[in-house]
C-alpha cells in the first residue's frame, strides 16, 4: 500500500477520528473558539475548519445594534396626544351626563307658538351624545396609534397625527365648545409644533418609514 503524502499526514494524536470523539463545548461560542484553536495546530495542508460565521446560529448570539431613541419633543408629543385624547373623551363622558340640560336649552330657545315634541328631542339629543362619544372615543384612538407609529420615526405618521389634530381643532371650536374641547385643542397644538422641531428633523427623513 502506497504511504501517505507528508504533507497530507495526519499528526500522531490529532486525527479527525479524534476530532469527532473530543468531547462538546458547554455552548456553541465555545466550541467554535475550540475548533479554530485546534485549526491553528494544524500543519500546512491540512482541511481547516470552515470560518465561524458558517456555523448555524452564530450570528444570533451577537448584540443587535441599540434602536434608535426617539427625540424628547417627540415622545412629549406622543405623551400629549395621549392626554388630549382622554380629555376630549372625558368631555363626551361629562356631555353625557348633562344632556338633560341641553334638551332644556333646546326647549327654551323654541320660538313662542311652535310645537314641540319632547319625546323626539330627547331621542335626538340620546342620539347626538352618543355619537359624540365614540367619535372621541375613535378619534383618541387613531390619533393615539399614529403618535406611537411617529414616536418610531415614521414620516408618514407624522403627517397623518398633523392632519387628524388639524380635523380635531375644526371639531372641538367650530361645533362643540366646551372647557375640554379647548384644553385638547390646545394640547393638540402643542403637540404638533412639538413633532416639526428642528430637533426631529433628523428623526424624520425625507425617505421615511412605511406605515
Amino acid at each position: 500500500m502506497a504511504e501517505k503524502d507528508d504533507n497530507t499526514a495526519e499528526p500522531a494524536g490529532l486525527t479527525s477520528e479524534n476530532l469527532a470523539k473530543s468531547e462538546p463545548a458547554p455552548n456553541e461560542a465555545e466550541q467554535v473558539e475550540h475548533v479554530e484553536e485546534q485549526a491553528k495546530e494544524l500543519p500546512a495542508g491540512f482541511p481547516k475548519a470552515p470560518p465561524a460565521a458558517s456555523y448555524p446560529g452564530y450570528m444570533q448570539n451577537a448584540a443587535e445594534p441599540p434602536k434608535e431613541q426617539a427625540p424628547g419633543p417627540v415622545r412629549a408629543a406622543f405623551i400629549l396626544t395621549i392626554v388630549a385624547s382622554l380629555v376630549l373623551l372625558i368631555g363626551q363622558v361629562v356631555t353625557i351626563f348633562f344632556k338633560q340640560q341641553l334638551v332644556d336649552q333646546a326647549v327654551k330657545a323654541t320660538p313662542p307658538g311652535r310645537k314641540l315634541d319632547l319625546a323626539q328631542l330627547e331621542s335626538n339629543a340620546t342620539t347626538l351624545v352618543w355619537a359624540l362619544f365614540v367619535g372621541a372615543l375613535c378619534f383618541g384612538i387613531i390619533m393615539v396609534l399614529f403618535a406611537y407609529k411617529a414616536r418610531e420615526g415614521t414620516r408618514s405618521a407624522r403627517t397623518v397625527v398633523t392632519m387628524l389634530a388639524l380635523l380635531g381643532l375644526v371639531f372641538q371650536l367650530g361645533l362643540v365648545r366646551s372647557v375640554f374641547s379647548v384644553v385638547s385643542s390646545l394640547l393638540l397644538v402643542i403637540l404638533v409644533v412639538l413633532l416639526y422641531l428642528p430637533s426631529t428633523k433628523d428623526f424624520f427623513p425625507k425617505v421615511g418609514k412605511k406605515l
